[in-house]
């Protein structure tokens, strides 16, 4: 029996990011894959070696906005040409690595190098990951079957919204209050829950959002990447430095879970609205790590 005035966890938005490091998309649901949420991460900038370019050099990427469309990627910037690209087939391979895990991926049209290119001011390569089963996560963190894309490091992240407003009352109080609040896509998630207190998310082990069962493999430790403000590209110090005064272990700075789908079945799917139910819980004084 529910308590009077209790409100249960539940999903408030839901993203997906086609491209590394570009703009993501809100949308309204999304389904559930090995290797993460549908269309996320299947696509990414790397450089002559095969390594990922990202926003973390090279900030103007997340003015970019991709947009997948069946067999084609579309995708706008500001004060230049639109491109549409062609998904590769997969008939050409070539090495490519994320942060040192080496793998195969399908590499773009030239004109889409250029395009890439042309903004960030080095030569970089638009490549495509035409089959995600190719990658597995941190081996310490996640089971023999276990996948991701070209993610970081696991399928989804999940963020809440009681953490980001505590977290925004701590920068708000701090030297550096006229860089907040910060907005929830500063974190590039890809499920935000309603409903818990701040941090309670560290907790979680096993949770069951909508039909998708869950396994919560580790805490989010969290880069130079959210100090860059996804509107304009600017970049500051927060929120990385209130987030080393208040939420600092083993040397790095903590921000939402990982999460990893446990068996996902052909046509599961996660919604905007659907509860969020955690299954099992750990007390552990600090994120999973």
């Amino acid at each position: 029996m529910l308590v009077s005035g209790y409100v249960a966890p539940a999903v408030s938005a839901i993203y997906r990011y086609p491209v590394k490091s570009c703009r993501g998309e809100r949308l309204a649901g999304a389904a559930v894959e090995p290797w993460g949420l549908a269309g996320d991460r299947r696509w990414m900038l790397v450089d002559a070696d095969g390594s990922p370019v990202t926003a973390r050099e090279h900030p103007r990427l997340v003015l970019v906005t991709p947009r997948p469309d069946g067999d084609v990627l579309h995708l706008t910037r500001p004060a230049g040409a639109d491109l549409t690209v062609h998904v590769p087939r997969g008939d050409e391979l070539v090495p490519v690595n994320v942060w040192g895990t080496g793998l195969a991926a399908a590499p773009a049209s030239t004109e889409s190098g250029e395009w890439f290119s042309e903004m960030t001011g080095v030569p970089v390569r638009l490549v495509y990951l035409d089959d995600p089963s190719r990658r597995r996560p941190n081996p310490a963190y996640s089971r023999d079957g276990d996948r991701v894309s070209f993610a970081d490091g696991y399928p989804v992240l999940l963020t809440s919204e009681g953490s980001l407003a505590t977290l925004n009352e701590l920068i708000a109080a701090g030297p550096r209050a006229d860089e907040g609040p910060m907005r929830m896509r500063r974190f590039r998630p890809g499920v935000v829950v309603t409903g818990t207190p701040a941090w309670a998310e560290d907790t979680w082990r096993l949770l069951r959002i909508g039909d998708v069962k869950f396994r919560a493999v580790k805490g989010c430790d969290r880069c130079v990447m959210t100090t860059v403000d996804p509107c304009t590209a600017a970049k500051g110090k927060e929120p990385l430095a209130t987030l080393a005064r208040h939420r600092r272990w083993d040397g790095k700075t903590w921000f939402g879970i990982n999460l990893i789908p446990d068996s996902p079945r052909p046509g599961d799917a996660i919604r905007a609205g659907d509860p969020v139910e955690i299954l099992e819980a750990a007390e552990t004084g600090g994120p999973l790590r």
